[in-house]
């Protein structure tokens, strides 16, 4: 224990007070739990097809989803067929070797999918990519 006034005890003090750190630990915790809401990004909900002779790709700047209700999202944001275009010619001057993602729920129509990768072909890119969910 700490020295008590008024006696000549030279001991060293043998304890460790670990409540300083406890407390320390805690706040860390309580600092997580409100940051990890906020640093995550919220996923896009989409059913993909199965198939077991699937591909491993690299992500892109060109990531296009295709939701079940049928709304179109490039790099996560709504967009429509024509916006797709516009970004795919901008797009391709910086990185003429891109690959679009195009990610499409498996009841959305086949052509809506032809729609979005006739768009991206038509913006200049070569070379695209449909995600699957491998089995």
């Amino acid at each position: 224990m700490a020295g008590k006034l008024g006696t000549d005890n030279d001991e060293p003090i043998a304890e460790i007070n670990i409540v300083p750190f406890v407390d320390i630990i805690l706040v860390i915790l309580i600092i997580f739990m409100v940051t990890t809401p906020i640093i995550m990004k919220p996923s896009i909900n989409v059913n993909l097809p199965k198939a077991k002779s699937g591909d491993e790709t690299t992500p892109s700047k060109l990531s296009i989803t295709i939701t079940k209700n049928g709304s179109v999202l490039l790099n996560g944001e709504p967009s429509d067929v024509d916006a797709i275009k516009a970004y795919s010619t901008q797009v391709i001057v910086n990185k003429p070797e891109i690959q679009a993602i195009i990610s499409a729920d498996k009841d959305v129509s086949h052509g809506q999918v032809v729609g979005v990768i006739d768009a991206v072909k038509s913006g200049g890119v070569k070379k695209f990519a449909i995600t699957i969910d491998n089995q």
